[in-house]
Parts: C-alpha cells; structure tokens; sequence
C-alpha cells in the first residue's frame, strides 16, 4: 500500500513540475496588456459588488434596528 502511495507521489510531483515549467513559456506583450487590463477591470467590479452588498446589509441593519 506505502509503494502505491509513494509512485502516487512521485508521479504527481513529477507532473507538478512539468506545469511549472510550461508555464514560464513566452507570452505576447499584447496578451499581457490585455490580461492586466482584465485583472484591472475585475478589480473595478469586485469593489463595486462589494460596496453594495455592505450598502444592502447596513440598510437592513438600519431597519431591523428601528
């Protein structure tokens, strides 16, 4: 059973690695202005989304509290 569990190991860091490796491959300058322009925009909606879940729960807060 320890043997299995070991080639298991063995066979998941050796596939670990070669994704590591893979992902260091050249990108497009024009891939990674549009990939930091996505995080930018993502960001921007995150925010938003949060602030109005805290705008609904403080309101709700409000009323309970009246």
């Amino acid at each position: 059973m320890r043997e299995y569990i070991k080639r298991g190991l063995k066979v998941g860091v050796g596939a670990g690695s070669m994704v590591v490796t893979a992902a260091h491959a050249a990108v497009p300058a024009g891939v990674t202005t549009a990939i930091s322009d996505m995080m930018a925009d993502a960001v921007t909606v995150a925010t938003a989304v949060l602030v109005a879940i805290i705008a609904v729960v403080a309101i709700k807060f409000i009323r309970k509290g009246l």
